[in-house]
């Protein structure tokens, strides 16, 4: 009789443990994931709002106490501030949000993200500087700079 010749290796059933392991790790650690994803567009917006806001307040010095009509007259302003406006990091595909008041002169203005839920709930800003919420939308989740004041009474929503 000869000997059996026994080759090592992975049996099925140890595999399918190992991949079971491998799916809990991941199903437990991706959400962890995703809020420290959130946390980190939460400060570059922050940043990049703050920027956008030094750059209109450049512009009303600059431009006779005049606030630009949309965000993209920043780039083409004399002296020039930013080269570019930044897409939202939360919606890579859009710009950041804008307006001004209606009054003439427009004297408040507003900037904001969409923030982590991915929805507009800004909707304008008024004469007095009052930033209004867009059908009942919860606007404490978008990020935002303002010379206004919030429907709070605060600087922000």
């Amino acid at each position: 009789m000869e000997p059996r010749c026994r080759t090592t290796g992975f049996t099925l059933v140890e595999m399918m443990i190992v991949i079971v392991v491998i799916a809990i790790l991941v199903g437990v650690l991706l959400p962890q994931f995703r809020g420290y994803q959130d946390e980190a567009n939460t400060q570059r917006a922050r940043s990049e709002l703050r920027t956008l806001a030094t750059a209109v307040e450049s512009y009303y010095i600059h431009n006779s106490n005049t606030l630009p009509a949309t965000l993209s007259a920043l780039t083409s302003a004399t002296p020039r501030i930013v080269s570019a406006i930044p897409n939202d990091p939360f919606n890579t595909t859009t710009a950041y949000q804008y307006a001004r008041d209606s009054g003439s002169p427009a004297v408040y203005y507003v900037i904001w993200s969409i923030g982590t839920d991915r929805a507009t709930d800004i909707s304008t800003i008024s004469t007095s500087g009052t930033i209004t919420e867009s059908g009942g939308g919860d606007c404490t989740q978008d990020i935002l700079v303002t010379n206004g004041t919030g429907t709070d009474g605060s600087s922000a929503c």
